[in-house]
Order: C-alpha cells, then sequence, then structure tokens
C-alpha cells in the first residue's frame, strides 16, 4: 500500500482550529503525492458534568492563546453559557458521518463544524446544528441524520478514539505518515505554522520510498 497523511484531530480542539490553514495548505501541496485521511482523536467524548468557573477560565487561556498565535477567530462569548458540557463526541461523530457518506467533503466539514463552534458560537455538541452544517458542506440533512445515528457510526466513532490511542497519539492535532501495512509515525504533533509542516513533511518523503 502506497503512504499517506493520516490527520488526527477533534473539532473541539483549539489548537485543532488554530491548524486548520495549515492542513488547507498541506492539502492543496501534497494533495497529488500523499492522499490525506482525517481520524477523530476524541478530546473529551462522553463527558456528562457542565462546564465549571474553573473549567472556563482555563479553556478561555488556551483559545486566547491559540487566537494570539495562529490569527484565527473566537467569539469568546461561548465562556457566557451555562451548563454547557464540552462533550465532543457528537461533533466527532458528525465528521464520521460525512466521511461514511461523502468522503471528500469531509475536511471541509471538519472545517465548517471548528468554524461555528469557535468563530460563531454555535453549539456543536447539538445534532441538528451538526445537521446544518452538513447541508452548509453541500450534503442532505435526512441522509446526514440518518447515518449520523446507525450504530455503525457510532462504533465507527469510538474506533477512531482508540486507534488513536494505539497509535500513542495523546494530543492534538497530530500529523501521521505511513501505511495499514507498514505501520504510521509522528510526522509533526501539535500546532506547527505550515512551512515547518511542510518541511517535516518533505523530510519524511525523503527518508523512505513513499
Amino acid at each position: 500500500m502506497s503512504s499517506e497523511l493520516l490527520y488526527i484531530a477533534d473539532p473541539m480542539c483549539s489548537w485543532c482550529w488554530g491548524f486548520s490553514p495549515v492542513i488547507d495548505a498541506v492539502r492543496d501541496h501534497f494533495q497529488t503525492q500523499l492522499p490525506m485521511r482525517i481520524l477523530m482523536g476524541g478530546l473529551r467524548p462522553g463527558t456528562t458534568e457542565p462546564m465549571g468557573d474553573g473549567m472556563k477560565t482555563d479553556i478561555s487561556g488556551h483559545w486566547k492563546h491559540v487566537q494570539q498565535a495562529t490569527g484565527q477567530p473566537f467569539d469568546l462569548a461561548f465562556f457566557d453559557r451555562e451548563g454547557f458540557v464540552y462533550d465532543t463526541e457528537p461533533a466527532s461523530r458528525g465528521v464520521v458521518a460525512v466521511r461514511r457518506l461523502e468522503p471528500d467533503l469531509v475536511f471541509d466539514y471538519l472545517k465548517r463544524v471548528q468554524e461555528a463552534f469557535y468563530a460563531m458560537n454555535r453549539d456543536v455538541t447539538d445534532s441538528e446544528v451538526l445537521a446544518e452544517v452538513s447541508v452548509e458542506s453541500g450534503l442532505n440533512r435526512e441522509a446526514f441524520r440518518a447515518e449520523f445515528d446507525t450504530e455503525e457510526t457510532i462504533r465507527e466513532t469510538w474506533k477512531d478514539f482508540e486507534l488513536s490511542r494505539r497509535l500513542g497519539v495523546t494530543g492534538f492535532p497530530a500529523l501521521l505518515g505511513g501505511s495499514n501495512d507498514r505501520g504510521y509515525e509522528v510526522i509533526t504533533a501539535g500546532y506547527r505554522p505550515w512551512g515547518e509542516v511542510k518541511e517535516l513533511i518533505e523530510g519524511w518523503v525523503k527518508t523512505g520510498d513513499r
């Protein structure tokens, strides 16, 4: 099997939102050389406790740091919400549903979910919001809702989380290279600007027959 890039992310990971323009550049630059797949990492799947003041303070600090480092927009009015449960499973499952329905649209959908959450303060733990975003990506709402609710999509989402851990990825974003036959290795983890990521991928390609 030829090599590919495996992008491990979470739709509700602020550094992944910061990394979104870099992923766009990676896809544009390497698309004829290296195919790319998305794997959901699972930041806080299955969370049931509402955010408290301490968590809000901690996360808002992260968001401000990401905004300063990357220039990506954030709507900090999010922290005025009361009782928000930061469960990243529904948004991750939405990405998996699109990956199953229309693989060519999955990167666009991920980016739109990130933008909806971070820049527009939309509640992407709500399946209706996720369905609205699917329409914005060009999918049929009813087809998305049906796929989102299937046992197969739920299982595949949790398999993504498990595979991410088996690959040794504990933080997002992460970009791995390799194949199912030969295994995967981390090319870069955490946020880096496009120029650095480009050099790292090119160095990885040169180390072997990709």
